[in-house]
């Protein structure tokens, strides 16, 4: 019931059914969007409007090829997507590498290798952006949603202690403020 949902508002973005075509198209392995922009649209729907796709600061691609590791593997990536439609501000990341970057980038402890792109996703910084779709061959909407969609459909903010911080969470928090422009948007914690 709740995947039908979220499937509906992706529906009704044409942009985000434009990228996730693109996605589709770049033929990078288990490719998926989710995040901020998933979030944006989906809040921007049903919250207000505190976003403009054509103004995204990123969209986010994750994609998983363990088979290469390297930045230049993401690199490829984004610019495969850029070749399909130049004006999203694409970034691809492979989940399958995040371990080789992440505590330098974000610091504290090595991270585990993750096996899918739902271990990927079940990372993600707040249980609202713990969400990726594609389209499958056929044209239908896929749903990754390891946490479930309750807090993204409910306008909920609400940190994933998995990786995030208190302290990380209020900064993104600060940056993103979401009650701010989504009024009716419930911050938790």
């Amino acid at each position: 019931m709740r995947n039908r949902e979220l499937c509906d508002l992706v529906e009704a973005s044409q942009p985000l059914m434009r990228a996730l075509r693109a996605v589709r198209e770049s033929g990078l392995p288990d490719a998926w969007i989710g995040a901020g922009v998933l979030r944006d649209v989906v809040w921007d729907q049903r919250y207000g409007h505190g976003f403009d796709f054509s103004q995204a600061r990123d969209i986010d691609v994750a994609f998983f090829d363990p088979t290469d590791l390297t930045r230049d593997n993401d690199n490829h990536a984004t610019a495969r997507l850029a070749s399909i439609w130049a004006e999203p501000p694409w970034e691809a990341k492979n989940q399958a590498a995040v371990h080789t970057w992440y505590p330098n980038r974000f610091g504290g402890d090595p991270v585990p290798a993750l096996a899918s792109i739902a271990d990927a996703v079940a990372t993600w910084p707040e249980y609202a952006t713990a969400v990726a779709v594609r389209l499958d061959a056929d044209g239908h909407i896929a749903v990754c949603a390891p946490h479930g969609l309750d807090d993204l459909l409910d306008g909920t903010w609400q940190r994933n202690p998995t990786r995030v911080s208190l302290e990380v969470s209020r900064q993104r928090l600060a940056r993103h403020r979401p009650a701010e422009r989504w009024p009716r948007v419930r911050v938790v914690g």
